[in-house]
Order: C-alpha cells, then sequence, then structure tokens
C-alpha cells in the first residue's frame, strides 16, 4: 500500500511515500486517496492562482504602461499627439509619423519602445483631427511643410517642448521617422537641434536647396530599402557624400529587395526581414547613444 504525503509547512507539496519512511516534523500521512485527489485538486487551482497572479505582476512591470493622447498648441493651432514614458528618468524618443499622419502605426511603434524603456512623444504635424486617407490629400498635407520649412521645424520644436513639460528628459533624446517622418527628422537634424541621434526607416533623402548639415549635433543613421524607387539609392548616395563632407557622425545602412515602406506590416510592400533588422538596429543605435 502507498501513503501519500503532504508538507504542512509548504502548501500542496504533495509526494509518495512507502510505509516505513521517517516523516519529518511538519509532515503527516494522508492515507485515503480520495482525499488525496481532493488536495491534488485544490493545490492545481492554488497553482494556477499564483502562475496568474505572477504573469499578471510582471505584465504590469514590463507592459502596464499606459499612453495617453495628448492635445497640444503649436502658433495658434490644436495638434493631437500620443505620450507614453515607463518612468521619469527614461531617456526619450521623438517620433514623427508618415504622410497619413498620427495613425495607430505609430501608436505601436510608440508602445514597443516603452516596453524598451523609452519615453516617447508621437507628434502631430497636420494639425488635431487631421488624418489624410487620399493620396491628394496626403500629398497637399506634406507638400504644405515641405514648402514652409521654417513652419515644420517650428512645429517639432513645438512638440519637444510639450515632451519636455510632460516630464520628457528632452536633453537625452533622439528623434526617429518614417518615410515623411524621416524627412522631418533631417530637417530637425539640419536645423541644430540638440539630440543626441537621429534616425529614419525609408525616409525622404533630400537636401533642400540651401541646405546643409553644418549644424547637426547628434549622430544619423539611415535605413533604406536598395529596391525603393521613391527615393533611389542615388538619392542616398548624396546623401552620403554630404554627410561625410559635413563630418557629420553617420551610418547608412541598405536593405536587398526592400521597397519603400518595407516596415509597414500589413502593406504590399512590407518585408519582414529588413523590418526585423532595421528594428534591431535601431534599438541598438538608442542603447549606444544614450550609453555614450
Amino acid at each position: 500500500m502507498v501513503y501519500y504525503l503532504e508538507n504542512i509547512n509548504e502548501p500542496c507539496f504533495l509526494k509518495f511515500v512507502l510505509p516505513g519512511v521517517t516523516v519529518n516534523k511538519g509532515e503527516h500521512f494522508i492515507t485515503d486517496q480520495n482525499e488525496y485527489e481532493m488536495i491534488r485538486k485544490e493545490c492545481y487551482i492554488m497553482r494556477h492562482f499564483i502562475y496568474v497572479f505572477l504573469l499578471l505582476s510582471v505584465s504590469t512591470v514590463a507592459f502596464g504602461v499606459t499612453g495617453a493622447s495628448v492635445t497640444y498648441q503649436v502658433n495658434g493651432q490644436s495638434y493631437e499627439g500620443y505620450y507614453i514614458s515607463p518612468s521619469d528618468q527614461a531617456p526619450f524618443v521623438l517620433l514623427i509619423h508618415d504622410w497619413d499622419g498620427l495613425t495607430d502605426y505609430e501608436v505601436k511603434r510608440a508602445n514597443m519602445l516603452a516596453e524598451l524603456g523609452y519615453s516617447v512623444f508621437a507628434l502631430d504635424l497636420f494639425g488635431a483631427g487631421v488624418r489624410p486617407t487620399k493620396v491628394t490629400d496626403k500629398r497637399q498635407h506634406t507638400g504644405e511643410l515641405y514648402k514652409n520649412r521654417e513652419k515644420m521645424r517650428a512645429l517639432m520644436k513645438g512638440a519637444l517642448d510639450t515632451a519636455k513639460d510632460k516630464g520628457a528628459r528632452i536633453d537625452e533624446a533622439v528623434a526617429v521617422g518614417y518615410c515623411f517622418g524621416g524627412a522631418a527628422v533631417l530637417e530637425l537634424a539640419r536645423s541644430g537641434a540638440d539630440l543626441k541621434g537621429f534616425a529614419t526607416f525609408h525616409g525622404g533623402l533630400k537636401t533642400p536647396q540651401g541646405q546643409n548639415y553644418t549644424n547637426t549635433r547628434g549622430e544619423i543613421l539611415i535605413m533604406h530599402g536598395s529596391a525603393d524607387t521613391a527615393i533611389t539609392l542615388d538619392q542616398f548616395a548624396d546623401l552620403a557624400q554630404e554627410l561625410e563632407s559635413a563630418g557629420v557622425a553617420h551610418e547608412m545602412i541598405t536593405y536587398g529587395g526592400a521597397q519603400h515602406a518595407f516596415t509597414v506590416s500589413g502593406g504590399k510592400r512590407y518585408q519582414e526581414t529588413a523590418d526585423k533588422k532595421s528594428w534591431k538596429r535601431f534599438t541598438e543605435f538608442l542603447a549606444d547613444t544614450f550609453k555614450n
């Protein structure tokens, strides 16, 4: 006959022993099969509860930070960004949207960065409620800012000021942008903004006439698709020459077969390999930049 042993000092510690085995203090035998099955069931429920509790606790620490929409003013006009911060001491990332405005895509990327320990402000360059869906509207809104670079710079400065008011450490900051947002990031770099780094994913690379990178303070990271027909490799090479001539620290990467907007999951031109590689390089860039 097999006896079942429960350690009353260690809840749900069950094992079986043979008769005659020495029993330690705090332990007793359970000889009834039904009682054993009942205890085993209760222990399963308890262990499951503890597991769920610990999982939720870890989730609260790692993923429980909640972002929020932020309405702010720049030169009398309302804009609506998104701010998320895991702690007051977190390094800061300014995130600039594509030509369709601030959407769920930028919010998703902001949340991904927050999970890595960064505060993020996804700014708005078009205005509260302006989220164009038609190509003609997208071209209109981006075109207005391409023609008015001073306004573009003012909007980015206003976003930085807003992030500072929210508690972001803009003295420990990197700017990143996608497509149109990448072009805006390079505009910010040329403006002499005091940021530690500037990164672009499949962003516009042309330098407007009369501008240069002599005032750029931080390192530049360019992640580009070799198969991008909207922003050609000729433009990529031209920018490399400009940055080298200006003495700006930079790294420029092309991903074979990747087209424009290669990071936009669900899009026709999405390339998973390039998306994952570029994101990995960007997170390394952040870690290295804020370490120095």
